[in-house]
């Protein structure tokens, strides 16, 4: 993932200046939005880009997710 370093906010600087991260959403068409010192939420404008495209490994990788956190507790117990 290629990332501007003009499209790179901190989620605290998103949280007290949105209006100027909508700024910068719409002069560029998106702005990641990064938490811990790592890209967490990807925000975009969209009248520009409608349909938000994935690659197949970040596909797998959000439904690896979703099926981990929802089967958490039956997973720890096939560990056992």
């Amino acid at each position: 993932m290629n990332i501007n370093i003009n499209q790179m906010v901190s989620i605290s600087e998103a949280n007290q200046n949105f209006s100027k991260v909508a700024r910068i959403v719409d002069k560029t068409g998106e702005v990641y939005i990064f938490k811990n010192n790592r890209p967490k939420y990807r925000l975009v404008d969209l009248e520009s880009e409608s349909v938000i495209e994935m690659t197949d490994e970040e596909k797998i990788d959000f439904i690896a997710a979703r099926v981990l956190k929802q089967y958490h507790r039956a997973f720890e117990e096939l560990a056992k």
